[in-house]
């Protein structure tokens, strides 16, 4: 069977239905199947068989009409090309005409929009300028219109005490009867205060002789409050029982409208949080509160604790209060400032604060790798030309140890700092001698470890060269006329030619590098001054060696260096004045320089429990040996890390603390050391890694309950949900209620309330209740809300609200 060639359209299309094609396509069919039938019919006009019948002539026709046949078809197929091309671009106009008219409604609904958007913009902003400039021209002190009027009554009748008031905003009224605050929740069936449209009204029910007082009423607002006052005289119906009315309210004379407060409520609208610093910085904390009322003459104290000690102006620290707002400002922040702080308001009503922890960071290092600065700097012991300075040391988490400190003395008044010691001193205590009797000094402290040397401590407060006992050597006779005479014992004691030997030499501190001798000055001292020389002998050496020969010590307290170690030596000690010098003491027992303190063990185990969303409460067991300990350093780390940040710049007294600015949902783990005069302990095993999250805890406890409605037997009941879900949903509530002047709460329902209203039945008409809610989540039940207001379980007649 032979092979039938397929045509080139066949070949390149799947689909040979003419349907199927386009309008080139069925062209090029057209054209070819006329090429096809023009080149058969020429083949038969010009064919051998054909060729002796017919004419030239024919065979020219036929090949004409083969090609007009051949240009009708293209113009046939050129005009149905056009065509097409016409309702395509008749479409696309058409198309594009409608898009650009949706685009052009888009555009103007856009602009109306945006205009719309424009002026209600405007219109809010200018009402809310309005609204503020009425408020500031309306805005002014409490005003009162009509005052309080005396009332007299018989006993068992009921008396209404009235007043109006203006001021803005609304000033809040407080009652008053013989200066006590009066509560209505405490007596609801004898008290009640209404308050509407400016008119406040105190009904007195079934008034009795003991409500015979003086009522007064105090409006307050932020501008100031306003007080008016009236006497209330209750008689008794019987001539003979009658109480003398002169005898209780002499209501004839003028009353003063000045009344003596004693409770003032101090509420902290905005309060200070745990704030991180660095040294160096300027920083201000504050606490706005509104306080109620708020008198000139009977304003509350404002009190500034850090670490429970009393906080005091300096020129470290600046103390504000007034206009209802308390700020502590600190000139320039030292790692000595960081601390729990505690602002205090103590009134006669009682005691309101809030507390937060202030972190200091320590400013960079001026070599890089050096310590922290030592912190603390304090003076002991003062004496003529004598006195022991010690100092806490820092916490090194990166930085390589401390080996040890410089410490730099300036007199009040210079500029000029001097190094008192040559070689760093290991301990956090050195005695500081050469002090010009007289002359006040300042000490400061650098730490040095193998990168360099610190920034210096905050210097410490002034401490004069003076003998405390010259004070208790001198007696103060008062004589007539105001005069003054001062006697000195040693005036009565006389001329002493030559001193007696100093009594009761002791070592008072002994260290690795140096022993302090103590004595008592020789009785009787006499007139002259005193100066002592210290002698020092190695114990079994036979000599004695002048520790002092080139300076004279004036005080009776020396420190001995260059001293050998694990050698013992014993001192005795001899006094001199312009006359001579006396015997030698007694010699002391042999004393060997040695550090008496050594460094603290490393705290015991260390447990992290979850706090809040940013800190985590740390605690340890204390070292087995923590005698003479200065604190805690708490460091804290982030899991795999393997670098560790420092929690407190200053060491805490406790065994716990509560590490902040942690990131939440983040893991660390911490690790504490102990520190005291010599340094730091080894670190603690580090604690068990600890998610940053909420711990959970139960709720607080619900507020604002209210009386929705009340048939008579039954009370609706609407409260606010609590403040802190306590990191869990609220799954409920539960609800307790008393009778007026009951002791006992009962339990309303035993199962959850899911919603904050709820319905109490079979409740007795008339009588008084009061209500308090607790909310419970998965932990468990939180606290109780406060007692609500004493509500009367009787029926509402007023219409419904529209």
């Amino acid at each position: 069977m032979s092979s039938i060639a397929v045509p080139f359209y066949q070949r390149r299309h799947k689909h040979f239905d003419q349907s199927y094609r386009n309008i080139q396509t069925r062209y090029v069919l057209e054209e070819y199947a006329a090429r096809k039938a023009a080149s058969r019919q020429a083949a038969y006009y010009e064919s051998p068989g054909l060729g002796k019948t017919t004419c030239r002539l024919c065979a020219r026709r036929a090949r004409t009409l083969a090609h007009e046949a051949m240009q009708e078809s293209r113009k046939r197929t050129h005009e149905q090309k056009s065509h097409v091309s016409d309702e395509k671009r008749i479409r696309f106009a058409s198309e594009l005409s409608a898009l650009e008219k949706e685009i052009h409604t888009a555009r103007h609904r856009a602009r109306e929009h945006l205009d719309r958007l424009a002026v209600q913009r405007m219109v809010e902003e200018n009402m809310a300028l309005e609204r503020h400039i009425i408020e500031e021209r309306i805005s002014r002190a409490p005003e009162i219109l009509v005052r309080l009027r005396s009332h007299t009554v018989w006993e068992k009748m009921s008396v209404s005490l009235c007043f109006t008031v203006q001021g803005f905003p609304t000033p809040v009224v407080q009652w008053y009867k013989n200066e006590e605050l009066i509560s209505p929740a405490s007596d609801p069936t004898k008290y009640r205060i209404e308050s509407k449209y400016g008119v406040h009204v105190l009904h007195i029910n079934r008034a009795d002789f003991d409500d015979s007082a003086t009522y007064s009423a105090v409006a307050t607002n932020v501008h100031g409050q306003a007080s008016t006052n009236c006497a209330v005289i209750v008689r008794r119906f019987r001539e003979d029982e009658e109480p003398h009315p002169a005898a209780i309210m002499p209501f004839h004379l003028p009353m003063s409208h000045e009344v003596c407060f004693t409770h003032i409520d101090v509420q902290f609208l905005e309060k200070f949080g745990v704030t991180f610093a660095t040294e160096g910085e300027t920083l201000t904390l504050k606490c706005s509160m509104l306080i109620t009322p708020e008198l000139k003459r009977l304003r509350p104290r404002a009190e500034w604790y850090r670490d429970d000690v009393l906080i005091k102006d300096s020129k470290w620290t600046k103390l504000y209060f007034g206009e209802g707002q308390a700020a502590l400002s600190f000139t320039h922040l030292n790692k000595d400032d960081e601390g729990l702080y505690t602002l205090r308001m103590v009134s006669r009503g009682g005691i309101s604060e809030c507390s937060a922890y202030l972190f200091v960071r320590d400013a960079d290092a001026l070599i890089a790798g050096a310590p922290g600065a030592p912190m603390d700097v304090k003076c002991h012991d003062a004496n003529r030309d004598y006195v022991i300075v010690t100092w806490k040391p820092p916490n090194t988490t990166s930085e390589s140890p401390v080996i040890g400190y410089f410490v730099d003395k300036c007199e009040v008044g210079l500029e000029n700092w001097v190094q008192c010691n040559d070689a760093p001193v290991k301990i956090c205590k050195y005695p500081v001698t050469g002090l010009q009797e007289g002359r006040s000094y300042i000490f400061r402290v650098r730490a040095v470890n193998s990168a360099g040397i610190s920034r210096p401590s905050r210097a410490s407060e002034p401490v004069a060269a003076l003998d405390p006992l010259d004070l208790e050597r001198t007696q103060t006779i008062h004589v007539d006329g105001g005069r003054k005479i001062v006697i000195s014992k040693d005036d009565l004691e006389g001329d002493v030619q030559i001193p007696g030997p100093p009594t009761n030499v002791h070592a008072s501190e002994i260290s690795k590098t140096y022993v302090v001798l103590s004595w008592d000055p020789p009785v009787p001292r006499g007139r002259e001054p005193l100066t002592y020389f210290i002698e020092k002998s190695m114990v079994g050496s036979g000599s004695w060696q002048r520790v002092n020969a080139q300076v004279a010590v004036k005080s009776p307290r020396y420190a001995v260096f260059d001293l050998a170690e694990g050698k013992p030596y014993v001192f005795r000690v001899l006094s001199a004045n312009k006359n001579g010098i006396s015997d030698p003491s007694e010699i002391t027992e042999p004393i060997q320089p040695q550090d008496t303190i050594v460094l603290p063990s490393a705290p015991g185990q260390v447990v992290a429990t979850r706090n809040t969303k940013t800190s985590v409460v740390v605690q340890w067991d204390k070292p087995k040996h923590e005698e003479d300990l200065y604190g805690y350093y708490i460091e804290y780390s982030v899991v795999g890390s393997n670098r560790w940040e420092p929690s407190n710049h200053k060491p805490i007294k406790y065994n716990r603390f509560v590490v902040h600015g942690l990131e939440t949902g983040e893991q660390y783990v911490f690790r504490v050391k102990a520190a005291n005069a010599l340094g730091l302990s080894e670190n603690s095993q580090e604690s068990e890694a600890v998610t940053v999250q909420a711990a959970l805890t139960c709720p607080s406890y619900p507020h604002g309950i209210t009386l929705l409605n009340c048939d008579g037997h039954s009370m609706t009941l609407g409260w606010k949900a609590p403040t802190y879900s306590g990191g869990s949903p609220i799954l409920g509530y539960y609800m307790d209620k008393r009778e007026a002047n009951h002791q006992n709460w009962h339990e309303v329902n035993s199962s959850l309330i899911t919603q904050t209203i709820y319905t109490v039945k079979d409740l007795i008409e008339d009588a008084f209740y009061e209500f308090k809610v607790a909310a419970a989540n998965l932990v468990g039940i939180g606290q109780p809300s406060d007692p609500s207001e004493h509500f009367k379980c009787k029926a509402w007649t007023m219409p419904e609200p529209g």
